[in-house]
């Protein structure tokens, strides 16, 4: 890849998949708009599911960074709560075990449907915090 292109791996949740599968288009465009490429996608079965990925991700001397793409929508239970709180946490700690960035792309919890289809485009910002932040960490 030419110098300054950041090398990209997206782990995304297979759980609302219309909406999930749209982050995942918005995020490789914003990536190439921004002269990176998105080189590696994971599917997972749902958010609670991305720490293995993302650590295999990590771990690739190829990815200079993950963004973590899912869509946690409100249901009866507290559920969605518990699962977007363990998961960036998680998501937080590899991070920081690799020394890579990592872009929480993850709407929710407590949001409708239509409400994470509004949120759509907030996949572009998890792309950009990956961008950022390996730019800025390896001057």
């Amino acid at each position: 890849m030419a110098k300054g292109k950041i090398r990209i791996g997206a782990v995304v949740s297979e759980f609302n998949y219309d909406i999930t599968m749209m982050m995942l288009e918005r995020a490789k465009e914003h990536a190439e708009f921004l002269d990176s490429k998105i080189t590696q996608t994971v599917k997972v079965p749902g958010v609670f599911d991305m720490g293995l990925a993302i650590k295999k991700l990590l771990q690739r001397e190829d990815i200079d960074g993950v963004v973590a793409l899912g869509a946690v929508i409100e249901g009866e239970t507290e559920h969605d709560e518990l699962v977007i709180s363990h998961a960036s946490r998680k998501i937080a700690d590899l991070s920081i075990e690799f020394e890579k960035p990592v872009g929480l792309g993850i709407s929710g919890p407590g949001m409708t449907r239509i409400q994470a289809e509004e949120r759509i485009e907030r996949s572009k910002a998890a792309v950009e915090a990956v961008i950022k932040l390996h730019r800025r960490l390896n001057l």
